[in-house]
């Protein structure tokens, strides 16, 4: 009997784009490619939630 290695569930999802575009990356707009792979943290806020 053979084992085979486990099969990653494939997710797709959509680009993250927006309005405004991605802040304090350098002017860099990324694309799912680019964090392929990485641990990423979002955090979505706009401007009437700000205290």
């Amino acid at each position: 009997m053979t084992h085979s290695a486990p099969r990653r569930a494939r997710v797709r999802a959509p680009e993250l784009t927006g309005k405004g575009g991605w802040l304090n990356t350098g002017d860099k707009q990324y694309t799912l490619a680019d964090l392929r792979g990485r641990i990423v943290i979002l955090d979505f806020w706009k401007f009437t939630a700000v205290h």
